[in-house]
């Protein structure tokens, strides 16, 4: 078993899990202005992407572009992995790979601190896997627990480069945004993802 078999029941069940889907995590969250670098790629890219169409050139132009900015706007004292096999626990499943992965630590050769999941929507559907979403934040939770991370929230992301859906794991509660983001808002979504790896940066510090 891996993350890509986990359904929505099986992971509920499998981690005794309780869902919200009907807050708006994010109202008070502020939004963070782009750097013209990342202004100017997507004024490039993004027409580019949609046109062609594939899950590929979404996620080269458009979603590894807001994901540099990230690190970009925390002068690069984050690490971020991009297809890495990310396996905690196979005897439960906890085994595969994310499409990208934050981590609040500088080290970049291994993952060593996890704060946010990142995966793309297949065929631009962004809740068609959503128990394999869940699944990587449990073992992003568990990793962190077992290497004594205070990281208590882990942060989800599904997109198809246009649209963006956040998801929070904190403990054994999930809360799925009633609010989906588009492209067009970066300055919100960039604020919603250095959030959590701002706050994860100060516990692992103290």
């Amino acid at each position: 078993m891996a993350y890509i078999d986990f359904t929505f029941s099986k992971v509920k069940e499998a981690f005794q899990l309780t869902i919200d889907e009907k807050t708006n995590l994010f109202a008070n969250t502020p939004k963070v202005h782009p750097s013209q670098i990342l202004t100017t790629l997507l004024q490039e890219n993004l027409s580019f992407a949609i046109a062609v169409g594939t899950e590929k050139a979404r996620s080269e132009f458009i979603i590894a572009q807001v994901l540099r900015e990230v690190r970009r706007q925390l002068n690069y004292r984050i690490s971020l992995f991009s297809g890495s096999e990310f396996t905690v626990d196979r005897d439960r499943g906890l085994t595969g790979f994310c499409d990208f992965l934050l981590s609040s630590s500088e080290e970049q050769l291994e993952i060593t601190a996890p704060v946010v999941i990142i995966i793309e929507a297949k065929r631009e559907d962004i809740f068609g896997g959503v128990g394999q979403y869940i699944a990587a934040m449990v073992a992003a939770q568990i990793f962190n627990e077992q290497h004594h991370n205070q990281i208590p929230v882990i942060c989800g992301v599904v997109t198809s480069g246009t649209n963006w859906r956040f998801i929070k794991l904190e403990r054994n509660l999930v809360q799925i945004d009633a609010i989906e983001y588009y492209v067009s808002e970066v300055d919100k979504i960039l604020g919603i993802l250095l959030e959590p790896l701002r706050s994860a940066a100060n516990l692992l510090t103290v």
